[in-house]
């Protein structure tokens, strides 16, 4: 293979439609915005109104809640620890924290830290340094010998009324 023999796959690449180059092009005279008005002039903001009847965003009711006080983990289960020893990105001697759970590409990136499950086997003794544990997680690590330590965030201490 030569650099000047590369080439994408065919239909990789599709060519873009240009309007307003005159009837035979397909897409001339109104380039397919329709008649005059201001759907055809550029900078519309009609977006949602359904010409004076009520808009489905208003119509359709308000679900659910959303708190922003929520943490977010990043979940690891036991087997996928395990999994890392196995390859060796991880040092079962060595204490496993979030960071070294980020530079070995075992968990994605979370701001409140990361979370382990008990999902899969653990063969080799860990000791972990966590933000939370579950409880067949812990009963899994404590069996192999291992110790976990879960990180409690301070909480704000508030004046007495």
């Amino acid at each position: 293979m030569k650099l000047n023999e590369i080439r994408d796959n065919p239909g990789a690449r599709k060519k873009l439609m240009r309007v307003g180059r005159g009837i035979g092009s397909g897409k001339g005279k109104q380039s397919g915005r329709g008649g005059k008005g201001q759907t055809a002039r550029s900078g519309v903001s009609l977006k949602g109104f359904e010409g004076g009847q009520m808009p489905m965003v208003r119509r359709i009711p308000k679900r659910g809640f959303k708190s922003i006080f929520k943490s977010d983990y990043a979940v690891v289960n036991v087997g996928q620890i395990q999994k890392a020893i196995d390859a060796g990105k991880l040092n079962a001697a060595e204490l496993i924290t979030y960071d070294v759970l980020r530079k070995a590409n075992v968990c994605s990136k979370a701001s409140d830290g990361v979370r382990i499950l008990g999902m899969g086997e653990l063969k080799t003794k860990v000791t972990l340094e966590v933000s939370g544990i579950s409880a067949t997680a812990q009963k899994a690590i404590e069996a192999k010998g291992g110790s976990v330590k879960v990180l409690v965030p301070a909480k704000e201490e508030k004046p007495a009324a």
